[in-house]
């Protein structure tokens, strides 16, 4: 069963918190909504376990009006960002709570409990108590907890975020394995992150104060973002974005020599737009346009450099380790086969042709 949401408002204190948020979540599929800090999420997440009432809207799940339908009975379980466990009970009494609370038998109790926490590996953990656990075991007792309830719908709110790297991607991949095998479960799936959502969703959901701004497939939205701040939201970093102009079958950006218009871009009319380009798309070079440092970051393997040409900023994503300090002076290269075109209000018009390509065959 569908479950609808319709012009979904929410407005606090002059702020709005929900705005004519519409979405179809469907069962089986895990639906990630990705969005910066105070876009909205954790509220949307609230509004459809009945946790937080809307000023508007409507939100139906098999006809029945699920507005009206009290928290206990919408069929709802939530795993929240800062895990929530008994700590007087040990493992096994935490997941198992829930269900004697709902009065099962305990049968069904014992097997449901040792089910869950079996398929979020913690099956010999049974007898510890929260404290002789691990956060990734905290967080993954308090998902199995969610899991025995065995709900039609699944809400998760960033329940990676407070963990360490390492093992966010450690229980990420655990989790597509894990949430593959929800059958008709509607999973939504909050994060800040946008490698997570690529990874985990089926169906993303990008949210912006408050807004939906575009919804996909991982690869639709990733490679037609529809504007300029979904093509800043789910890249990593942030997609470069600067202005810049077509005339005469050229095309010049943000101070750099006007270039040979690629073919993706040859059929736009002359005038100013705005270009976007990822960092891994702009590199530094012995020739080129010539920019200052202002910030560099190695992590890991690779090195990004921010450098700012005139009143414009780029990052520059490159492999390797780099030696480059504050206050040098470099030189970029852009790729022009790489831009993508929006419009001044940032409304795509037209993105890399072999991406392009890409989309329209799936």
């Amino acid at each position: 069963m569908n479950l609808h949401a319709t012009d979904l408002c929410l407005t606090v204190d002059g702020v709005d918190h929900l705005k004519n948020v519409t979405a179809t979540f469907r069962p089986g599929r895990l639906h990630t909504v990705i969005g910066r800090t105070m876009a909205g999420k954790t509220t949307l997440l609230r509004a459809l376990a009945g946790l937080q009432k809307v000023d508007s809207g409507s939100l139906t799940r098999a006809g029945a009006d699920f507005l009206k339908t009290p928290v206990w009975r919408r069929d709802t379980a939530m795993v929240y960002q800062q895990f929530i466990n008994y700590p007087h009970l040990n493992v096994f009494d935490n997941v198992a709570f829930p269900l004697k609370r709902a009065g099962l038998s305990r049968d069904v109790i014992r097997r449901r409990a040792r089910q869950s926490l079996a398929s979020v590996g913690l099956a010999d953990f049974e007898k510890r108590k929260p404290s002789q656990l691990s956060g990734g075991q905290q967080q993954r007792v308090a998902m199995a907890r969610a899991l025995a309830r065995d709900t039609g719908i699944l809400l998760l709110d960033e329940p990676l975020a407070n963990l360490d790297y390492k093992l966010r991607e450690q229980l990420r991949d655990e989790f597509k394995a894990l949430f593959s095998d929800q059958g008709d479960t509607i999973v939504i799936y909050t994060t800040t992150e946008p490698a997570e959502a690529m990874m985990l969703g089926d169906v993303v959901l990008v949210m912006h104060e408050g807004r939906i701004l575009q919804t996909g497939t991982p690869q639709e939205v990733f490679e037609r973002p529809a504007t300029t701040t979904v093509a800043s939201i789910i890249n990593d970093p942030p997609m470069n974005i600067f202005a810049g102009r077509i005339e005469g079958g050229q095309v010049t950006v943000a101070g750099f020599q006007a270039t040979h218009i690629s073919a993706h871009l040859a059929d736009l009319p002359d005038g100013t737009y705005q270009f976007g380009l990822r960092a891994t798309d702009v590199g530094l070079a012995s020739s080129g346009v010539e920019g200052e440092v202002t910030f560099v970051e190695i992590s890991g393997s690779e090195t990004f450099v921010h450098v700012v040409v005139g009143e414009t900023p780029f990052v520059v994503q490159i492999e390797g380790i780099h030696d480059v300090a504050l206050g040098d002076l470099v030189r970029l290269r852009l790729r022009p086969d790489r831009l993508f075109a929006f419009d001044e209000q940032g409304t795509l018009v037209r993105t890399p042709s072999y991406d392009l390509a890409s989309v329209e065959g799936r």
